[in-house]
């Protein structure tokens, strides 16, 4: 009987792991990496993986925290100019005002800080809709970037150091060439998944996103942890700028423009609920590498830059709807 009863359980986790949306998130990817390298046999070259992980990380971060925030049931769409702003300020501060490069760089995460903090406070203690609130958040800060730099992009910090290796260091493995942001990217993505699958915080942040009222009446801190979610995500959105920027070296005001609608779209299509109460990391994880794919691969496969959107609003309403049936399946069983 026991033994029944392991097996019996062993083919319900199967089973429930297959229902799972990450796992159709998962097999959609592979199946995106077998037709694009069936396309082109240089889709899967050292040199071409090489230069879709350049990129990845940098938005990755960003829908780390995007993942959590969705989770609790708000989301921002001040991200993107935030991720411009960030580097614009530190490059400002350490070239044009002779700031240290190490407090420039501070200054810039404490400038995240603040405008993480005026989202999250105007969203939980005024009530107004995320969606607006950093809608509006988008458009301030776009604008302030633009007005500080005149529209002119900026020479990024191009003096070797420690900040430089930190942030935009990069290093060999065999025939692959990386960034240190992936580390940034992999450290990060372990603390997230501690976070929402196994700490006290990760429960909260699940229950305010089911039911906030009923995890109020649980005594969960909902408005302070909404507000440090928000902190969060645009602190995570202004490092993943200055990573850029190091690595591009370019500050650009413009920077970011609709990278909030993608990173929403990455976290989407891993799984994580848009009307909250269900996140996933490993989906999320999951999702930015298949948006990143699409993006390559298309080009790769001849078919015009400028039919990504095309591509991405495609696979985001298939895998809505994938993960739909999905829950409506679980919810019979």
């Amino acid at each position: 009987m026991a033994v029944t009863a392991d097996g019996a359980g062993r083919a319900k986790s199967r089973s429930s792991l297959m229902r799972s949306p990450q796992f159709s998130s998962f097999v959609i990817l592979i199946v995106l990496l077998v037709v694009f390298g069936v396309a082109d046999s240089n889709f899967l070259s050292p040199l071409n993986i090489s230069n879709m992980m350049a990129f990845l990380p940098e938005l990755g971060i960003i829908a780390l925290g995007m993942t959590l925030l969705l989770t609790a049931g708000e989301f921002d769409l001040s991200v993107g100019a935030v991720f411009g702003l960030a580097p614009v300020v530190v490059m400002l501060l350490a070239q044009n005002a002779g700031v240290d490069i190490g407090l420039a760089l501070l200054a810039g995460l404490l400038l995240c800080i603040a405008i993480g903090a005026i989202n999250g406070v105007i969203v939980t203690k005024i009530g107004i809709s995320s969606f607006l609130v950093t809608l509006s958040m988008l458009l301030i800060v776009r604008g302030a970037a633009l007005y500080i730099t005149q529209g002119f992009p900026l020479k990024s910090w191009d003096q070797p150091g420690f900040f430089v290796t930190l942030l935009a260091g990069s290093f060999n493995v065999g025939a692959f060439r990386f960034y240190t942001s992936l580390w940034w990217f992999i450290g990060l993505s372990l603390l997230a998944v501690y976070v929402l699958r196994y700490a006290k915080l990760g429960n909260w942040i699940s229950a305010i996103g089911s039911n906030r009222n009923a995890a109020v009446a649980r005594g969960v801190p909902a408005d302070a942890v909404k507000i440090w979610l928000f902190i969060l995500t645009s602190v995570l959105a202004g490092l993943a700028g200055m990573i850029s920027a190091f690595r591009i070296s370019a500050a650009s005001p413009v920077a970011g423009t609709g990278y909030e609608l993608e990173v929403i779209a990455m976290v989407v299509v891993g799984g994580t609920a848009l009307t909250g109460g269900r996140g996933t990391i490993l989906g999320t994880i999951v999702g930015a590498l298949m948006l990143r794919a699409i993006r390559n691969g298309i080009v790769l496969v001849g078919v015009p830059g400028l039919a990504y959107n095309i591509f991405v609003g495609v696979i985001i309403l298939a895998m809505l709807i994938l993960h739909a049936l999905l829950q409506k399946n679980a919810g019979r069983s």
